[in-house]
């Protein structure tokens, strides 16, 4: 994985996050969960920006509905499959 890509991705989400959520520091402790978490995709060979922005946005989406770094790890996850799914079921144009 690109640690480009997994920086970026984890800039976009915690910049998005911290423009919904204004009363949360910049060195909240869900941020480094976020990092840990996209540094964990390594493991799967993703290094594509736009998916690992996707599963940023998710894991944090989910940490905050979910209030569990684990089930919102499964969750994102899933949103990751999901979009990997169908990005594979298009026709290559």
């Amino acid at each position: 994985m690109s640690s480009q890509a997994r920086e970026g991705a984890c800039a976009f989400a915690w910049r998005n996050y911290l423009l919904r959520h204004s009363g949360i520091s910049e060195n909240d402790n869900r941020r480094s969960a976020l990092h840990r978490y996209i540094s964990n995709l390594r493991d799967t060979g993703e290094d594509d920006f736009n998916l690992l922005q996707i599963a940023a946005v998710a894991y944090l989406k989910k940490l905050d509905e979910l209030h569990d770094d684990r089930c919102a790890r499964l969750a994102a996850d899933q949103a990751l499959a999901e979009c990997l799914e169908a990005s594979n079921s298009q026709p290559d144009r």
